[in-house]
């Protein structure tokens, strides 16, 4: 089988800045109430005439131009999102267009907060197949078009913003097997469904009726908390235990950014340095799809991940879904 390899990555966040303080003037809240449970301090919200697909463009520009390729060579296109421009056609079709891509397979995916690590692991199998060479994955969510600015629980996580990673063959005479996409796993456990979901807007209630059917974000906060620590602390375990590699062999862990004492929780049941962790969450806040592959790329600008270091990937969302993927950059 062919090895995946991630040849270029790019990234978008819309320029306006809602900070803790602009919150204040709209829930009962405070920067140090915000502060001492998230750990954020600002996050981007998209304008009211951008969408998820402009903020995947932008990203998915930058990361092709990254690999030293044109659209013309990309063969697939998969969109993770669960807020799309429109119920259909996907997202990834506008950008196929937009980008100006053969007329290729394109896709959204909607696995919510893990939506890219699946879209990582579904890409992974048409490459090691070689039935493909390029694939361009984005993870983008405006999830300001979702939150409840009414709810002080909830609206001070959620945020816009957009990653994107060309996936691509090694076609190289000899490929070492420390390279590229190493493990990837995902998981689903339906029974904590009610936990973090938006309840209307779909085919269930198209059409909110009243506030316990709104189409916004409804969270369990305290229940997310420990699902989220419990899940992604076994997926790395799991993870390593597959590969028969251990945490001194990764250079970096980079979970799902959706509140810092999350990532605390998971370095400390798995007894990772905190420099090892990196954390985007205080300047971005929760993009959702977007969360991983926005804090790495914002670790390769800083100049701490380097090509060749070992990553972990970590991520849990409303489902409940959770996992983990390793891969040597």
């Amino acid at each position: 089988m062919f090895k995946a390899v991630i040849r270029g990555i790019g990234s978008y966040v819309p320029d306006q800045v809602l900070t803790n303080a602009d919150l204040e003037q709209m829930v009962d809240t405070s920067d140090e109430w915000i502060v001492s449970r998230t750990g954020i301090r600002e996050r981007r919200i998209a304008p009211p005439d951008m969408a998820t697909s402009d903020l995947g463009y932008f990203a998915a520009k930058e990361a092709i131009a990254n690999a030293g390729l044109t659209p013309a060579d990309i063969d697939m296109l998969i969109v993770a999102t669960s807020t799309p421009d429109h119920q259909f056609p996907p997202v990834a079709c506008l950008l196929q267009e937009r980008l100006g891509c053969r007329t290729i397979p394109a896709y959204d995916l909607s696995a919510t907060c893990i939506g890219f690590l699946s879209a990582l692991e579904t890409a992974e199998q048409f490459i090691q197949t070689g039935k493909l060479q390029h694939i361009l994955i984005v993870g983008a969510d405006t999830l300001s078009r979702i939150t409840d600015y009414t709810d002080r629980t909830t609206c001070i996580l959620f945020s816009d913003g957009a990653g994107a990673f060309v996936l691509s063959r090694d076609d190289s005479a000899t490929p070492q097997a420390e390279t590229g996409i190493r493990y990837t796993a995902t998981h689903a456990d339906g029974t904590y469904f009610p936990s973090l979901y938006v309840p209307a807007g779909g085919s269930r209630h198209p059409q909110p009726n009243d506030q316990a059917e709104k189409a916004k974000i409804v969270m369990e906060g305290r229940k997310i908390f420990r699902l989220a620590v419990t899940s992604m602390t076994e997926a790395a375990k799991q993870a390593l235990h597959a590969t028969r590699m251990s945490l001194d062999e990764i250079d970096w862990v980079i979970p799902h950014q959706a509140n810092q004492r999350i990532i605390d929780a998971v370095a400390e049941h798995l007894e990772v340095p905190a420099e090892k962790m990196i954390s985007t969450v205080a300047d971005f806040g929760n993009n959702s799809a977007a969360t991983i592959p926005l804090a790495m790329h914002t670790a390769i600008k800083e100049g701490r991940i380097k090509r060749g270091d070992t990553l972990m990937l970590l991520a849990f969302g409303g489902g409940l879904v959770w996992g983990c993927v390793v891969l040597t950059y």
